[in-house]
């Protein structure tokens, strides 16, 4: 993108592999979709058919072709990956991965308690089959982490094949990696940052104040997920320092007095 001011960051082009935006799909109907990528698509790298929507959302095949015309890599949510895992219907859910030609898939365990050995081995075939992100980290309030453990099972997956780990806070941002008032669990989120590659992992972080902070702490090019698409081009201006709360991020000392 052409810099039209000084002492703006510098935002890779896609293909890229850090500053990934992911962007949750929660239903848009295909005209809601076409407006979404009529602006969206230059800073939007995937887009999540959220939970199990895409079971249920009609036309949902005409999205997944806008999306991969518009150059943006659509996937279904990892719940969708759990709703076929609980039936044992592994077989069954690749099918419907190559039947839809998905070939990023996410694999979860947030809803169902699945043995993370088990979990690895799911990543492990389906890296055989394309790219994996894996999420991390439970949707129930009551499921809690040492940041000890997040960092192992995170490395675990990445070992096991997924290119990027998701660190879980559902859509509504309040649990996982942040507080039930979504406020930042810094215990954490450090401990992750201090021992995982910021460009593997992916931090839902569906409000504002979670966006801002991020970039604030780890720059303009952390990965961000579970985005509401009509939050893609707030965002954007948030990593470039185009809106209040990082207004000051990327300039110089002399032109913040």
């Amino acid at each position: 993108m052409m810099k039209l001011l000084p002492f703006m960051p510098e935002r890779p082009l896609k293909p890229r592999d850090s500053g990934i935006t992911m962007v949750m799909d929660k239903g848009l109907s295909i005209r809601e979709a076409e407006d979404f990528m009529s602006i969206g698509s230059e800073y939007t790298d995937y887009v999540k058919l959220g939970f199990g929507t895409s079971l249920i959302t009609p036309g949902f095949e005409k999205k997944i072709a806008l999306y991969k015309k518009a150059d943006t890599i659509p996937y279904f949510g990892g719940t969708l990956f759990e709703a076929f895992i609980v039936r044992n219907m592994f077989k069954e859910f690749v099918e419907f991965l190559d039947k839809n030609e998905i070939e990023l898939v996410e694999v979860s365990d947030g809803s169902y308690d699945i043995e993370h050995k088990r979990k690895l081995e799911y990543i492990n075939k389906l890296a055989e089959r394309g790219t994996v992100i894996s999420e991390v980290g439970s949707k129930k309030k009551d499921v809690i982490y040492t940041p000890e453990e997040w960092v192992a099972m995170m490395k675990a997956e990445l070992n096991a094949g997924s290119v990027k780990v998701i660190a879980e806070a559902r859509e509504s941002g309040t649990t996982g990696i942040y507080n039930e008032d979504g406020s930042i669990n810094n215990k954490i989120i450090c401990g992750i940052a201090e021992h995982v590659k910021l460009e593997n992992v992916i931090w839902e972080a569906p409000l504002k104040s979670q966006q801002a902070w991020f970039i604030k702490h780890f720059g303009a090019n952390v990965n961000l997920g579970n985005i509401a698409p009509n939050e893609i081009i707030p965002l954007e201006s948030l990593r470039l320092g185009l809106r209040g709360d990082t207004f000051f991020q990327f300039l110089p000392e002399e032109l913040k007095q």
